[in-house]
């Protein structure tokens, strides 16, 4: 049974109110724990790998790479980074692989990739079965005419790999139902719609924008997208304020475009997508291999990941975005988030 995450308007919270029916939620590994009526020698002592979320404080996960790789032993005093252009003082920078990781697989499961879906469902699994640990959660999303939520948050590869295996290409249906609760099908003109901005913006906005620690996005798509009430501005600026990496995995299925006068080019918004977040596009055509090495270089920047933390010198919470610029030497390519918005209330780690 698919669980539709789609909104209309106020039907956003009539889906999160849906959600526990198709899956429950498991709890966030970085949670803080009930208060404890226990003796004090009792308590049980807090894990050191939880993230601490300051006011004020603005994180940067970001990976280096120079012309050998993915590059390792940096400290915070071989960083600068600028907010506006203004130089502000890093106070940690630290490597941060074994924190607490939450992955939203968004699958493309309209028309286009009929050939393609079985590659993405063995390659999405071996990743997911290599990344995942006790303390990380994944979710799944599929998106076509509609955006289903295909397994909530869980840390067990076992139940995410049913839940891939079971995606199936949607065109269109007939079959009626309340749209945006898992009823029927969202309403399109179009009948090879894929919503693909819709589905990026309800992952970050009601799933990933509730989390803390690591975030990261991979979509597996071609790249097109129609029908999306959203757009790319909307959807790339829930992801940046859910502080999510985006990765793009570009795939073709060659046979459907053939039939279609070549296939859609979706690459310069995906490439802005997941350049603002501080992510990246990897494009596999429609080879296995490449998919499967793709992912692989996924897990080696999740494995080389820094986390660079400063209170701004601007504290003034505008609700405006602020450019951000990270330098950590000459012949290094840094790979990080765009900026961040100074949200009212919030803490600019979650936005």
């Amino acid at each position: 049974m698919r669980c539709s995450l789609y909104r209309l308007l106020p039907v956003s919270l009539l889906a999160l109110a849906a959600l526990p029916l198709c899956a429950q939620d498991a709890p966030s590994t970085d949670a803080p724990p009930p208060k404890s009526h226990a003796k004090a020698q009792e308590d049980i002592p807090v894990d050191p790998n939880t993230l601490k979320v300051q006011v004020n404080l603005v994180d940067v996960y970001f990976s280096a790479r120079d012309h050998n790789g993915f590059v390792t032993g940096l400290g915070r005093n071989d960083c600068q980074l600028f907010e506006e252009g203004k130089l502000q003082n890093i106070k940690n920078l630290t490597a941060e692989k074994n924190l607490p990781l939450t992955i939203g697989i968004l699958l493309d499961t309209s028309g286009s990739q009929e050939h393609v879906l079985p590659l993405e469902q063995e390659s999405a699994n071996r990743f997911l079965r290599e990344v995942i640990t006790p303390k990380d959660e994944a979710f799944l999303i599929s998106f076509d005419v509609n955006v289903d939520l295909l397994a909530d948050f869980t840390n067990s590869p076992r139940e995410l790999q049913r839940a891939i295996d079971k995606a199936s290409i949607n065109t269109a249906s007939s079959s009626a139902g309340i749209p945006g609760i898992g009823g029927g099908p969202m309403p399109t003109s179009n009948p090879r719609g894929t919503l693909l901005y819709d589905a990026v913006y309800l992952a970050a906005h009601e799933k990933l924008s509730t989390q803390t620690g690591r975030k990261i996005m991979v979509l597996l798509t071609d790249g097109g997208d129609q029908g999306s009430q959203e757009t790319l501005k909307t959807a790339s600026e829930a992801a940046q304020k859910s502080n999510a990496i985006v990765y793009v995995i570009l795939l073709a299925d060659h046979p459907f475009y053939g039939g279609y006068g070549g296939a859609f080019n979706g690459r310069a918004q995906m490439e802005q997508l997941a350049h603002d977040t501080g992510g990246r596009v990897i494009d596999v055509g429609n080879n296995g291999r490449k998919l499967e090495d793709a992912f692989d270089q996924i897990q080696d920047e999740l494995r080389t990941q820094y986390l660079a933390s400063y209170t701004p010198d601007n504290k003034t919470a505008d609700g405006k975005f602020r450019k951000l610029k990270l330098d950590c030497g000459k012949g290094l390519d840094i790979q990080a988030r765009r900026g961040y918005y100074a949200i009212a209330g919030d803490n600019p780690n979650d936005n």
